[in-house]
């Protein structure tokens, strides 16, 4: 699998839910799905546990991410992840305050930079 990392700092090559679309595991997707669902409180069926990541532009994603703001602009922007934008918008700052794992990678990332 290729090492991909998402604009919100989140590798998508280490993600569950990216790991079973890859492998078309339908046992992790049910993993993923109830990770999701205890997590986030979000009810993805296993059968909707489908995405080949982040940066793809006719791929399958995960429901959320269709319609992510923080994809949709860095998408636009045509950046590598936000760590390279010059503007940590406050699209960026909220979708860190929901997703905590997200904020540490992100931090991570910069760190490289």
């Amino acid at each position: 699998m290729t090492n991909m990392t998402a604009f919100c700092g989140l590798n998508c090559s280490q993600c569950p839910q990216y790991i079973a679309t890859q492998n078309d595991d339908d046992t992790a997707r049910a993993e993923a799905s109830k990770m999701i669902r205890e997590a986030y409180g979000l009810d993805i069926k296993p059968k909707e546990i489908n995405c080949d990541g982040c940066h793809t532009e006719n791929g399958r994603l995960l429901g959320y991410c269709d319609s992510c703001k923080v994809r949709a602009c860095g998408m636009e922007k045509g950046v590598e992840n936000c760590a390279y934008c010059k503007d940590q918008c406050d699209t960026l700052r909220q979708f860190h305050t929901f997703s905590p794992t997200a904020k540490t990678a992100f931090e991570q990332l910069l760190k490289k930079l």
